[in-house]
């Protein structure tokens, strides 16, 4: 893993795309991720088309990120704009290295004393669970949401999909602790991946709400993306032909 520091110039950048309407503006604490999943699309943006290191073995580490939040958001204030974020776009807010650097963590403590209107922390890590603390005294001051990626309940599927990804029961543990914490969460299948038929009672009780997307929503080409990132070939390779459907979101598949 090729880690780097990097002074970013700007730390709130405006959404623009489908998967982040009703968001003003996105935030992402690192370039590069980790977990790597082999369908994430931000392989097929340029912060990544033209890099010689492969997804999922670089990052970089915005270590000016909270500095750079609290100016920011004063001068958006400024100018009367109301602030919806959401957290990450690009990279995962709880990959490993935030244990070690806490950037994410410094972010949310500046938020406690500028909040944004609103707060959707987008994560497949239960290490969001450590910053509860946080979290419940953030929630007294804007709108908040804990959403964690929770794709498929197939511990077989996440290990073709997304092998460097943390385990599906620890991610469900993580989420009903925040939830029975009090905090607001949601389960975001995305992308929908093959699931058994129990995968709606395992989110019974802990979460609030339900976002489900899919390979050709998701990843903000109608499919192309995916397509070029060889997603037909790997279920089709797995015998799951019959998932990739475009409007599989909508479908009841046995």
């Amino acid at each position: 893993m090729e880690i780097n520091n990097t002074i970013a110039k700007k730390i709130l950048s405006e959404t623009k795309g489908e998967s982040t309407v009703g968001f003003t503006h996105s935030l992402n604490p690192y370039s590069g991720c980790a977990f790597g999943c082999s369908y994430c699309y931000v392989r097929e943006m340029p912060i990544q088309k033209y890099k010689d290191i492969p997804w999922g073995e670089w990052i970089n580490i915005k270590i000016n990120a909270a500095e750079n939040y609290k100016k920011e958001i004063k001068n958006l204030r400024r100018k009367n704009k109301s602030i919806n974020i959401f957290m990450s776009t690009a990279t995962d807010p709880y990959q490993p290295i935030e244990r070690k650097v806490e950037m994410t963590r410094k972010i949310l403590r500046e938020m406690i004393e500028s909040p944004p209107d609103f707060l959707q922390i987008q994560t497949r890590s239960p290490l969001v669970e450590r910053d509860l603390d946080i979290l419940l005294k953030l929630q007294e001051r804007c709108e908040l949401l804990v959403s964690m990626t929770i794709e498929t309940d197939r511990e077989d599927i996440k290990r073709t999909f997304s092998p460097f990804a943390p385990g599906i029961n620890l991610r469900l543990k993580s989420l009903k602790n925040i939830h029975t914490a009090g905090v607001p969460t949601q389960a975001s299948i995305s992308p929908l991946l093959p699931f058994t038929p129990d995968f709606p009672e395992k989110l019974k009780g802990i979460v609030d709400r339900i976002y489900i997307d899919s390979l050709n929503i998701g990843d903000g080409l109608k499919g192309k993306r995916s397509e070029r990132l060889g997603m037909p070939l790997l279920f089709q390779k797995n015998e799951l032909s019959r998932w990739y459907q475009p409007e599989i979101h909508l479908k009841s598949i046995p």
